[in-house]
This record gives structure tokens, sequence and C-alpha cells, in this order.
């Protein structure tokens, strides 16, 4: 109900500001009226103040223009925010409520925000301790030294009131997008949110092609393009501006008349001045076919910008998208175009399948804001990766007391409930997580299916799995699981079109090769099979290893049907390529063993060298005697006795083949140790 009456009030107030509008429609054009107030109202709550529609168009025209702009304006919009309620309830009245209620042009109340988070932390420093007040210091210390660094290598204007804050341009505009559910880490009331925070631009474009052409050719000839770096799952060519100082010239002329002027124009509500600016991480980008994509993943700053730096006619595929709006739907940005944002919504890049595609994307701080939130948060990641479980959890637990809905610190907490094996207490912080971002988040999906997994839920797990592959189909470590859990409930067929699309996203994710040429095996498609189990091998190390086991075991079955089928010859090969590929994978997988101690995956596959290499030993043996072989035969038992001399079979089948030749004697001695091992079990 409360919402309904603030939102009626807003109405009324919408409606106050369109008066002189309807003055001047006719009476017959009542429903075009109707339809132009509540368009206008929809933008307003969108965040668009300003109406793009021609004056002199008549009413039918101007409503279908507005009604076009809210159907684009976004994908969803949040709930109005309690703050705006509280100062509903003030004696504001008509037409300036609605700037007081959203402090449009001055500040949005940032003073009184600043001084309630000073006291917020004054209050949880009492709650928290020395410890809580010691990492706060530290935030503050280490974003002035990360301030002071990114002057000495960005620009930075000056706050002496010579520098042009102004933005003004007639020919280049901006799209806002809806933020999705969660608010920015820090600040989220001077963001005005939740009004849409994502904007792009539209119309001419911030930099021409043949400019944005010269950057790139600039950058190249720097290096940019034989440089790569890993970034979550996936590698990605380009290198950080620092390194590139050609090319941070020109980013730094476009900083002080472009972007910063840009960035004070669409977030006035927090950003005082372009004084107060800097540029912290900037890097310039090179998508093609071997560097495709990257994760979905927020960015390290309280704003970020990502400049299109090549032409959509260049590449193929490609493209910058926002999770809680689809993976599908990629926001247009051509050459010169760009895209500004408070830096913690869920994004990435779409695979490019050919061509290149170059962007620059920076990641932005504000001298005056320190962001506590995301500096705990990052910290709390630092000291879970050292292994301070501990520590993590606190800075967790201090950053969602400063902020309760940052989902990062909770999934990060989850993770850490996971590897303590405390299942229940993860799957509350996980699902906790995923209701503040309304189901929108494939990673915090694919945790929760690993926790139900573990707890034994596996429909549950699986449902899960099927949820996150909608929202990101193209994550390989998700596909994967979902195969293992399809494969566990006997979908064998869905195993399969699971493992196929984790190696069409990532062609050197060995396990699904193994779990593939291992179903094709067992349906009797060895042919195939091979194949899988030989590009396992082509991966890395700790599954190449599993790949020569596998692959191992199929050639001993090969070998047996050709035996069996007369072809001694092929069987021979066969087996003798499966004995190579045992021997080659024991120092191997013996070496990993020792350096990290074994995994559960490589004491098995160890445990089974022995057992596997008797029975190589057995069946070439066995294929020489079949080709009358006797001599090469006696060969191969007497060095399985040398290496397995406990094996009691090899002494016997090593009797039988010195009684064949006639060496009475020294079959008796064989015989008799066969039968003291015999005994002796």
């Amino acid at each position: 109900m409360k919402r309904q009456l603030h939102l009626a009030a807003l109405a009324c107030a919408a409606l106050t500001k369109e008066t002189a509008l309807a003055a001047d429609l006719s009476a017959d054009d009542d429903d075009y009226q109707s339809r132009i107030h509540q368009a206008k109202l929809d933008l307003w709550l969108r965040g668009a103040f300003a109406y793009d529609y021609a004056s002199d168009a008549d009413a039918s025209t101007t409503a279908a223009n507005l009604e076009m702009q809210v159907a684009t304006a976004s994908f969803r919009h949040g709930p109005i925010r309690e703050v705006r309620q509280r100062l509903y309830g003030s004696s504001c009245k008509g037409e300036s409520c609605l700037e007081d209620l959203l402090g449009i042009r001055g500040g949005g109340g940032g003073v009184e925000y600043v001084t309630r988070l000073e006291e917020q932390l004054a209050d949880l420093g009492t709650k928290f301790g020395q410890p809580f007040l010691d990492a706060i210091e530290k935030n503050k210390a280490e974003h002035a030294a990360d301030c002071e660094r990114s002057c000495e290598l960005f620009y930075c204007a000056k706050d002496d009131g010579n520098n042009s804050d102004v933005w003004e341009s007639t020919t280049t505009s901006f799209q806002s997008y809806s933020f999705g559910a969660v608010p920015p880490e820090d600040f989220s009331e001077e963001f005005q949110f939740p009004l849409d925070l994502i904007k792009v631009t539209q119309g001419d474009p911030l930099f021409s092609a043949e400019e944005s052409a010269q950057v790139i050719k600039q950058a190249e000839a720097e290096g940019v393009d034989k440089n790569e770096y890993k970034s979550g799952k996936y590698k990605l060519g380009g290198d950080w501006l620092v390194n590139l100082p050609e090319t941070r010239e020109w980013f730094n002329r476009a900083l002080e008349h472009k972007l910063f002027p840009i960035l004070h124009h669409l977030f006035p509500e927090i950003i005082r001045s372009t004084s107060v600016l800097r540029a912290h991480s900037v890097s310039l980008l090179k998508y093609n076919s071997t560097h495709p994509r990257t994760d979905i993943h927020i960015d390290n700053g309280i704003l970020a910008m990502t400049l299109a730096m090549s032409p959509q006619s260049d590449y193929v595929g490609g493209g910058t998208f926002y999770e809680h709006m689809g993976a599908d739907h990629v926001l247009p940005m051509d050459v010169g175009h760009g895209t500004f944002r408070p830096g913690s919504v869920r994004h990435g890049g779409h695979r490019v399948t050919a061509g290149s595609r170059y962007i620059l994307g920076a990641f932005l701080l504000l001298e005056d804001h320190v962001e506590h939130v995301r500096r705990l948060k990052n910290r709390g990641a630092e000291l879970r990766t050292s292994g301070d479980l501990t520590g993590a959890v606190n800075h967790f637990e201090w950053a969602l007391a400063l902020n309760p809905r940052c989902t990062t610190c909770l999934k990060d907490w989850a993770e850490i409930l996971l590897s303590q094996k405390n299942f229940v207490e993860a799957e509350k912080k996980i699902r906790n997580a995923l209701e503040l971002l309304e189901g929108q988040d494939s990673d915090a999906l694919f945790t929760l299916g690993l926790i139900l997994s573990e707890q034994g839920k596996d429909d549950e797990s699986i449902a899960v799995y099927k949820k996150s592959v909608e929202l990101n189909g193209e994550d390989a470590e998700l596909c994967y699981n979902l195969g293992i859990k399809l494969g566990e409930q006997g979908d064998t067929k869905g195993e399969l079109a699971m493992y196929k699309k984790t190696v069409s996203i990532d062609g050197n994710f060995g396990g699904a090769y193994i779990n593939m040429g291992t179903i094709l095996a067992s349906s009797g498609d060895l042919a195939s099979a091979e194949v899988m189990f030989l590009k396992a091998i082509q991966c890395s190390e700790e599954v190449r290893t599993k790949g020569m086991f596998n692959l191992s075991l199929l050639l001993q079955q090969k070998a047996n049907n050709l035996a069996t089928s007369g072809n001694l010859e092929e069987a021979k090969a066969a087996i003798i390529e499966a004995s190579k590929l045992l021997d080659d994978a024991k120092p191997l997988i013996d070496a990993r063993i020792a350096l990290g101690g074994p995994n559960s995956e490589d004491a098995m596959y160890a445990s089974q060298f022995k057992p596997m290499r008797v029975q190589c030993h057995r069946v070439l043996g066995q294929v020489m005697a079949g080709m009358g072989d006797m001599v090469s035969c006696e060969a191969e038992f007497r060095s399985a006795s040398e290496k397995f001399p406990d094996i009691p079979g090899i002494w016997a089948a090593l009797s039988r083949v010195l009684e064949i030749q006639g060496k009475a004697q020294e079959a008796q001695v064989c015989k008799a140790k066969f039968e003291a091992l015999q005994n002796s079990m």
C-alpha cells in the first residue's frame, strides 16, 4: 500500500509538470494525452528526465515516439528505495518534490550520506573492535596510495576551478539501462539506485573510426597484439596502458577533454568535480578466435567504462552483455562509442568467432570516496587465497555489515563454508545472495549446484545447474558439472551432450574428453573413444596422465578383440602401445603425488598401474605365443616376473612357456614359486 501511495504521488507531480502540454492538446486527443503522460512517467521512473520528441509533432506521433522510448529504456526496474519514501514524507510540495526526492543535480544529499557513513563506521568499530577499525584505516591508506599512483600515470584534473567539467554535445546522447536488482556495492544512495545506471552513447561516436584505427595502430606498434594474460577462466589478448606509453598519452587527452567531463555529466550525484576522478586500471583488450571472451565478472572500481575501438564489421560475435538482461542481449556499441557505469554490475564479453575486436576498459576511483565494501571484500578474497579463512570471513562479515546486499561477499563466504563441508550454512549464504540477485547469477547458481550435489540432492542440483546454463551457456565448468550429474542420473544422452558443449566452449577441457571417451567405449564405439582419449592427452598434465591410462585400457580391449579375430600383428601393435602409455604415465603421476600429495583421482589411477601393466604383459605374451614366437613370449613373461615377482599368475604362465620349450628344470623352479605365493595368500 505504501508503494502504491508513493507512486500515485509521483504521478501527480509528473502530471503537474505536463500541464502546459495538456493545454495544447485538443479535447478529442484525450487518449493520446493519457498515453503521453504515462510514457513520460515511465521514462522518469527509469531516470530519463529529458524527453526526445519533436515539438511540432501531432499527439499520436508523440505518444508512439515516447512509448517506443519506454519499450527500449530498460529491462527491469527495482523497488523504490526507502530513503525516497522517507523524504517524500517531508513538507515539499508540487514539482519541487521531484528534485528533492532525487537530488538530481545537487549531489544527491552526498554530505549527509558521508556523515551517516562515518557514524556507521564508528558504530561498527564499537561492535567489531580494533581489527575492524584497523581494516578501515588500511582501506583509507590504500585508497590514497592508489589515487596518488593514478595521477602519476593518468590525467588528473586540478581542483582550481580552471578545468572544464562541462560536457556539451548536440549530436551524442546517452541511453540508460537497468543496473539490475542489486545496487552498487558502495555509495548506492548517492548513485540514486535504482535508477538506470548503465549509460551507452547514442548518435555520433565519441571518437571517429579513423581516430580509433590510429590508436590501435599505435598500440600494435607498442606490441599490444603480442601480449596475453589470464583473466578468470580465459586468456585475454592485450595489455595494460601502463605498458603502452604512446597509447596512454592519447587516453590521457581523451580523459581531459571528453571522458572525465562525460562521467561528471552522467553521474553528478556522486562526482562533484572532474578533479576527483582517478583512472585506476586501464587496459586495451583484443578478442579473437584464440582469445574469444571473458568470464562474467564485476569491475574493480567505483566506476567503469568500456570504449569500442574496432568497427563491428571487423569481427563476428563479440559485444558486451549484462547478466541480468540475458546473455543473448548485447548492448549495441560500434566503433568510437562507449559505456559508462558503476563497476559492480555483472557483465561479460561475448565470444568472438572470427576477426578481431579491440576494446579499451578502464576502472575508476573517486578521490573523495573510499570504497570500504569493495576493499574489505577484495582483502577477504586475498586472505582466502592465502589460506587465512578466519581473516577472510571476518572481512566478508564487516563488508556485509556496511552493505547487507553485497552479494559477492555472500558468495565468497558460501564458497569458504563449502570448502569446510559446512553445507547447511553454505546453502543459506548462497540462497541469500540469489534472493537478492533475483536468481540472475550463473556463478551463484553454479555454487548452489555444488552444495546441493555434496548433500546428495541430485534432482535439485541438476535443476540449478540447468538454470545456470540458461543464464550463461558459455561456462565450460558449469556444462561439465551438469554432464556429470546427468550421468549419475542415468541420462547418458544428456551427459554426452553437455560434454560436447563443454569442449565446444573450451577445446582444452580434458575431463570432458575423458568422460566422452568412457561413454563411447562402454557403448562399444572404440574408434570414437580412442579419438577422445587422444584429445585428452593433448590437454593439461593432470588430465594427460588420466587420458593415457584410459587409452591404455581401450587399447588392451582392442588388442583382445583383434587377437580373437586372428589379426595378431595389429593386436601386437595395440598392446605394445598400451604398455608404453602406462610406462610413460607412471612417473608423471608419481611426481605429482610426491609434490602435492595424492588427491583421490591420482591415488586411484596410481593404484591401477600394477594390475593394468601385468595385464599388458599377459596379453602381449599370449599374442607372441599365438604367433609362434616362443622366445619373445618367454622374454615377455620373464620381464613381468622381474617387475612384479609377487603375482602368482606370472610364474604360472612362465612355467608353462618353459615347459613347452622343453626347459623342464626352469619350469619346475617357476612352478614352485607359483605354489609358494598361492599358499601364502
